[in-house]
């Protein structure tokens, strides 16, 4: 029989990751997000926690979990804030994931302890103006000249990559063309730093105001040639991997929002007045907070099921899919509702509804559009088009 409870090693982190969103971020992150900085000193107390290290092995400086470990704390840092859940998640899946699946020896050795440790953050430059769903699009380009890439091109709305501790952004770039003209597209180590290597101002955002997100150019950028990360042109099958495993975080991360909205509406009912009752004991807001919950659960086991398929070496792409379109959607709806709760408190930057509400919608865009989920859902099912 199928068992989805945690087992008492997860439920343990749960509970640590829970009482840190509770008594570390919750009490700080409003003057951050409100004031548009990063929060370096939550950063600092998640890397001495550990979670920047939890799905990677303890010979590269990691805790030895998994990645199942990974999203049961991103749920539950999200369920508080989702800022401080997006530097993780990037800064695990997107910055360090690469190198750990596909890195060399030698760079895994050089980057990893210290990304593990939160010293350092990595970013993940996929995403282009004009290369966004259509990745494949790309047109930064990286042409050999000895023993260097020299790197020209764009990215943009990239998190982590432009922070006082951002130590590299790993990059897509075209380095040929196959007989049929495709781009060979490669992935390639660009160290914070490197001459020709500019980070825009921080972008002026709707939601997720206490993370990082610049756009990123290269102009004549040098690297060396063992920069490369995997072989030359699997970059973008690589990072392919990398965005379905990603979806199962993102997913765990809108879970952990809608689920905040149930907190915080189930709060707020219990103790706000109105015509002489609370208004928790209104059917309206009872039914309104049970779909809330029930949308916060479905999106729970969808991202666990996925979850628990990549860590048993199953096909996952499909479920990923559908985690993370649910998921994001259930926070979206989640936090509307959160909002109508509230009333004009959940209209107030301040108050933790207010910002699920700023944050909910770019989780439906963000690694992969719900458009473009639903397409590989459809494509999985062996549906054409």
């Amino acid at each position: 029989m199928l068992d989805h409870r945690l087992s008492s090693e997860y439920e343990e982190l749960r509970a640590t990751v829970a009482a840190f969103a509770r008594d570390v971020v919750a009490p700080k992150i409003g003057a951050y997000y409100e004031e548009r900085r990063f929060p370096y000193e939550i950063v600092a107390e998640m890397g001495r926690l550990g979670l920047f290290g939890l799905p990677f092995p303890e010979e590269y400086g990691g805790m030895g979990g998994d990645y199942f470990a990974l999203c049961i704390a991103l749920e539950e840092l999200a369920r508080v804030d989702s800022s401080v859940a997006i530097t993780l998640e990037a800064a695990v899946s997107l910055g360090a994931m690469p190198l750990y699946r596909f890195g060399t020896e030698e760079q895994k050795r050089e980057w990893l302890p210290r990304l593990c440790s939160g010293e350092l953050l990595g970013a993940f430059g996929l995403t282009e103006p004009e290369a966004g769903s259509d990745a494949g699009g790309t047109r930064t380009t990286a042409v050999r000249d000895g023993d260097e890439w020299v790197i020209n091109g764009s990215k943009c709305f990239i998190t982590n990559s432009g922070t006082d501790i951002t130590g590299l952004v790993t990059v897509t770039a075209v380095t040929g063309r196959k007989p049929d003209g495709r781009p060979l597209i490669s992935s390639i180590i660009v160290p914070s730093g490197t001459p020709g290597f500019t980070v825009a101002a921080s972008y002026s955002k709707v939601g997720w105001n206490a993370s990082d997100t610049h756009e990123l150019s290269f102009d004549d950028v040098r690297v060396p040639l063992a920069n490369l990360v995997g072989e030359e042109g699997r970059g973008y099958a690589q990072f392919l991997r990398i965005l379905d495993e990603g979806r199962i975080a993102i997913a765990a991360l809108g879970t952990g929002l809608a689920q905040g909205c149930v907190d915080e509406s189930l709060a707020y009912a219990g103790t706000r007045q109105a015509f002489g009752r609370p208004i928790g004991s209104n059917q309206a807001i009872q039914f309104k907070i049970a779909d809330m919950e029930t949308r916060a659960h479905m999106a729970r086991l969808a991202w666990r099921d996925a979850a628990s398929r990549l860590l048993h070496g199953e096909p996952f792409k499909k479920e990923a899919a559908i985690a993370k379109l649910y998921s994001s959607e259930a926070a979206v709806d989640n936090a509307r509702e959160a909002t109508q709760i509230h009333g004009g408190y959940g209209f107030m930057n301040e108050s933790a509804v207010g910002r699920f509400w700023r944050d909910c919608k770019i989780l439906e865009i963000g690694e992969g559009t719900s458009e473009v989920q639903r397409m590989l859902i459809a494509r999985e099912l062996g549906m054409t088009s």
